[in-house]
């Protein structure tokens, strides 16, 4: 049985360093370096559409469908604005997920940050148009969405830690190249209906 696919908003990491070699030398920091193919950077995590729908309607005590839900983010994700590609540069490995991942925290442009809390902003809209009450309260504490901290920290997963040291591991600082922005597992969205209303921007081509 496949794992029902999670949601995000990310963008894809084209090229870390100058050469291969420079991503392969963090195996020496990491356990379990992952492949650089698929290496990506979050920006909005919704997660499994199907949990997010049913943390809606419990949360409002069905005033909202699980159908209208769902048929509303689904069109709501998929006429989000697409960030262009962009770099950013890593120089110290970190800690996250409560000490289960180790990850490249990456200084990006301030445009990445502002898209970023745009998307953010855009989720509140949803969430008002589902009618959805304090909705900061529900971010937080919507096992979907999966928020440890109210602040976005820009970071790259690669491995896991190394050792029980969680303090973070100052590198060589690294390029990193990032593609435009997508919703990862955009094929498995549900047919569009109606959506909220999306920061402004030109709308999202197909993955």
């Amino acid at each position: 049985m496949q794992p029902v696919p999670r949601i995000t908003v990310e963008v894809p990491v084209l090229r870390v360093g100058a050469s291969p070699s420079d991503y392969e030398n963090l195996g020496t920091r990491v356990d379990v370096l992952r492949r650089r193919q698929g290496l990506h950077m979050t920006l909005l995590h919704i997660g499994i559409l199907e949990d997010f729908a049913r943390d809606i309607v419990q949360w409002n005590r069905g005033t909202t469908s699980t159908e209208a839900v769902t048929r509303t983010t689904s069109a709501w994700l998929q006429a989000l604005p697409v960030l262009d590609a962009f770099s950013g540069t890593a120089a110290r490995l970190t800690v996250l997920g409560g000490g289960s991942v180790c990850g490249l925290e990456v200084e990006v442009p301030e445009q990445v940050r502002d898209f970023q809390v745009g998307l953010v902003q855009a989720l509140h809209r949803l969430l008002d148009e589902l009618l959805v009450d304090n909705i900061d309260d529900f971010i937080l504490s919507s096992r979907a969405l999966g928020y440890r901290h109210p602040h976005w920290t820009p970071h790259v997963s690669v491995g896991r830690p190394a050792s029980r040291d969680r303090r973070p591991l100052d590198i060589e600082p690294l390029a990193i190249g990032f593609g435009a922005s997508r919703i990862r597992n955009r094929q498995a969205l549900p047919a569009t209906g109606p959506a909220g209303t999306p920061p402004a921007g030109r709308q999202a081509p197909d993955d």
